[in-house]
């Protein structure tokens, strides 16, 4: 007797009408996410559709849009054409879609006029992982990430090579428009007038249109270089006024040159500055993993330790991480109402100011002052505590080559970097899709939430509980 074969026939037809409950197995990832949407707060994205006159075809449901969007970041699959073709190909993505296939136009459209209600859901989904016993805030470790911006590096120029760039630019215009006059002279008096005077010569149009380009991102860094100088110039100010008060206090006044204030007006940008003309926000930085400089955000997060959730994400234009330490911190106080017991963080977020400053009073804070090498051993400390007249530095040097320092730090590692391997190689985000600040830190929180999402779906935490 041969072996008998189950029905393959593509042209079978279905007896009775598929259930869309059926096509997945009970416990997957896209039945977590279809429930914990229900749980969402989605006013606000309901709200942006209120504002319109109603007429037109009817629009696909957020519920539905936001469902795709999130599970799509959840499994690295962002871009709106993947998934559009992903509802179409791969059952979960069909499932949330409801068997409906939004284009990849009205995907983009959605998330663009939405990102910043998206990106609320971080709080949310931040507050269920709370709700859900994942997050107790005995310790965090933050760190920082170099994610490459939706730009090439090679479309970046400097301040000093955008001088130099205008002139031979303005002198290969003026060339041009002097060739193109002779040239409708000639004709002119060989045909008549009969041509439009508007019409320019392709190479001269790029050119003009790449000079007016490099003259705005001049102009940019220009600006930019004013307000920093006003910035620094209110810093002196207070200071100066600080140092007033205490010369009165004291009878006499200090030794030494006072701080002295920049002048605005006379500003002007580092010859070295860069400008990217696809995304200006984005800057050239070191990457830390391969060593190669790249287009690039830094991408903040603080990282609970009893299961590695997101309590506090940010995006900074700036290349190192000194800046840091203090601004994240409040936002974790901020976003759950209560301060960590202990923060660990590496050496590029130490100074002094930031681990003496007093919005982080009641944190104990174990920021190592210098870099260390991965082999390098550091010594138990055995001897009594530094004075309180030693140096801050000096001071958390010695309190990590304690055991207790030691024990504590040694953790950070393990806390907050294998976020970053999760988020980069398991899901494979490794450039943002978006251009600007606001918008690259909106997509970041977005994709944080979604790494917290996937904490709580791995926990077994049931959404009917919230």
């Amino acid at each position: 007797m041969g072996k008998r074969f189950r029905n393959c026939d593509l042209n079978q037809r279905l007896l009775l009408p598929p259930s869309l409950e059926e096509w997945l197995p009970e416990g997957h990832l896209a039945r977590f996410v279809a429930e914990v949407v229900e749980t969402l707060d989605l006013s606000a994205i309901y709200g942006r559709y209120e504002e319109r006159d109603g007429r037109g075809m009817a629009a696909y449901d957020p519920r539905m849009m936001v469902r795709v969007l999130i599970y799509g970041y959840s499994r690295g699959v962002a871009s709106s054409r993947r998934i559009e073709r992903a509802t179409y190909e791969d059952v979960a993505f069909r499932y949330l879609a409801a068997d409906q296939h939004p284009d990849h136009d009205t995907i983009a459209t959605f998330r663009k006029e939405q990102l910043g209600n998206l990106s609320k859901l971080f709080v949310e989904v931040l507050r269920l992982c709370q709700q859900a016993g994942l997050v107790k805030l005995g310790q965090v470790a933050l760190d920082g990430t170099k994610v490459k911006a939706n730009a090439s590096k090679h479309k970046a120029m400097s301040y000093e090579r955008m001088g130099e760039a205008e002139k031979k630019l303005e002198a290969e215009v003026k060339a041009l428009l002097e060739e193109a006059a002779r040239v409708d002279a000639e004709e002119d008096a060989k045909y008549g007038k009969g041509r439009r005077g508007d019409e320019l010569p392709q190479e001269l149009a790029r050119r003009e249109t790449r000079l007016r380009k490099i003259r705005e991102a001049k102009a940019a860094l220009e600006r930019e270089a004013r307000e920093q100088a006003e910035q620094e110039k209110a810093r002196v100010a207070a200071r100066l006024k600080e140092r007033a008060k205490k010369e009165e206090a004291r009878g006499r006044r200090f030794g030494g040159r006072p701080p002295q204030a920049p002048d605005p007006e006379q500003a002007k940008p580092e010859p070295k500055a860069q400008r990217n003309f696809t995304d200006p926000d984005s800057r050239i930085m070191k990457d830390g993993a391969t060593k190669e400089f790249v287009q690039a955000y830094n991408a903040q997060a603080v990282v609970d330790s009893e299961a590695q959730v997101i309590v506090a994400a940010e995006v900074t234009q700036e290349e190192n991480d000194k800046k840091q330490l203090v601004p994240m911190l409040e936002q974790v106080i901020a976003l759950m109402e209560s301060k960590p017991q202990q923060a660990m963080a590496d050496a590029g977020y130490f100074t002094e100011a930031s681990v003496t400053d007093g919005r982080l009073e009641g944190i104990d804070l174990f920021v190592a002052p210098d870099k260390q090498k991965h082999s390098e051993e550091v010594v138990v400390a055995t001897g009594p505590p530094p004075l309180e007249s030693s140096s801050v530095a000096e001071r958390m040097r010695s309190k990590l080559r304690t055991a207790e320092g030691q024990a504590v730090y040694r953790r950070r590692k393990a806390i907050v970097e294998p976020v970053f391997g999760q988020i980069k190689e398991a899901r494979g985000f490794r450039r943002f899709l978006l251009r600007g600040l606001g918008q690259v830190s909106a997509e970041w929180k977005l994709i944080c939430a979604t790494h917290n999402l996937l904490k709580l779906y791995r926990s077994g935490w049931n959404p009917q509980c919230a």
